[in-house]
């Protein structure tokens, strides 16, 4: 989760994953994997939440209140730019090879 967290600073949100975790009653992994499902999903057509609610399982009343907690939909724009915005070669996922779900 270091990783994660480290991207989620550079927002300026101050979001530490096991603290959001706790707040909203997930598991670190869960909150990780939502975090990830939602920065993958936002540059996808159609509903960012809804979107990451299919990829995760997790509740869109859940992955809706992690966007608020990280800031909301302009931090989200910018954790998606630095996942790489579904641009090949041009953000973190593409150089962890996939470790986001992606190849």
């Amino acid at each position: 989760m270091g990783l994660l967290d480290g991207l989620l600073g550079q927002l300026g949100s101050n979001v530490d994953i096991a603290n959001l975790a706790e707040k909203i009653g997930l598991s670190p992994e869960q909150v990780e994997s939502a975090v990830q499902a939602l920065g993958i999903a936002h540059p996808q057509p159609g509903d960012t939440v809804q979107t990451a609610a299919a990829s995760t399982g997790l509740p869109a009343e859940i992955l809706q209140q992690i966007v608020g907690h990280i800031g909301g939909e302009g931090s989200l724009a910018q954790f998606a730019s630095l996942l790489g915005d579904g641009q090949e070669g041009g953000g973190i996922v593409d150089k962890l090879g996939g470790l986001f779900g992606k190849s």
